[in-house]
């Protein structure tokens, strides 16, 4: 039995991607937000359009879902279900926790916000609040800043609703939030530091399904001093331990 045909996945991929929002999306956004050459998404593109699945605006050159997959606009982003994503992530969340020594949280876009669909608590036995259900705002947590980087459309309907602060160090601007985005598009990992609740960091890692689209994040918090350094930038040995098991779920998630 032969396997998963990758061009396939890559152009459904694309196309849900296309559908998640009104925005028409260039070339390079849709390349940066699945992680591919933008040789290859120019081929699934153009290819896309001669079969009418998407179509290109010849003033701006942005790319649209096409008029043969209307119906398409109605799939959101994240075609993978809460109970799908919790099986494959419950291990490994346990097993992040426990080298990392602090609680880790598995999250999804809902409607503009993370909802955190798994938490693992810190494992010193100290007293902690059950995240899971929980809807944070995706612009001042690591786990919503993993996904909103690889999601133009989404970032679009964030700033619609507005940058509301949690804390005196959220950020507030479009223009703050576009250039943390591109560093994590860049480094692969999002951080926060008391953007959300006084005296918490954390580090998140982008989860990517079929096709590469990101379908959710995982990551961890904890105290500033013990998630960053002295410098204020994550600890090397815990981004790699994210990162690790994001790699790996990604690679479940995509067999």
């Amino acid at each position: 039995m032969t396997g998963p045909i990758q061009s396939i996945e890559r152009g459904a991929a694309v196309l849900r991607l296309l559908a998640a929002g009104p925005r028409h999306l260039t070339l390079n956004e849709v390349a940066g937000s699945l992680g591919l050459a933008k040789g290859t998404v120019h081929g699934i593109l153009r290819t896309l359009v001669q079969v009418g699945f998407a179509e290109q605006d010849p003033s701006t050159a942005r790319y649209r879902i096409g008029t043969e997959l209307t119906s398409l606009a109605s799939l959101s982003a994240h075609h993978l279900d809460a109970h799908t994503l919790r099986s494959h992530a419950t291990n490994w969340a346990d097993t992040l926790a426990a080298r990392s020594h602090e609680s880790v949280r598995v999250g999804m876009l809902v409607d503009g916000r993370v909802e955190v669909v798994h938490h693992v608590f810190r494992p010193d036995g100290s007293s902690q609040t059950l995240a899971t259900g929980q809807r944070l705002p995706a612009h001042t947590t690591a786990l919503g800043k993993a996904i909103l980087a690889f999601h133009p459309s989404a970032v679009e309907r964030v700033l619609a609703r507005g940058l509301a602060a949690s804390t005196r160090c959220s950020t507030t601007t479009a223009d703050d939030l576009h250039r943390l985005l591109h560093t994590v598009r860049a480094t692969g990992v999002a951080l926060e530091v008391q953007e959300e609740s006084v005296g918490v960091a954390g580090v998140a890692a982008p989860i990517r399904g079929r096709g590469g689209l990101v379908v959710a994040a995982i990551g961890l918090s904890g105290p500033v001093v013990r998630i960053c350094d002295g410098t204020g930038s994550p600890r090397a040995r815990l981004v790699s331990q994210v990162v690790d098991v994001a790699a790996t779920l990604s690679r479940q998630l995509q067999a």
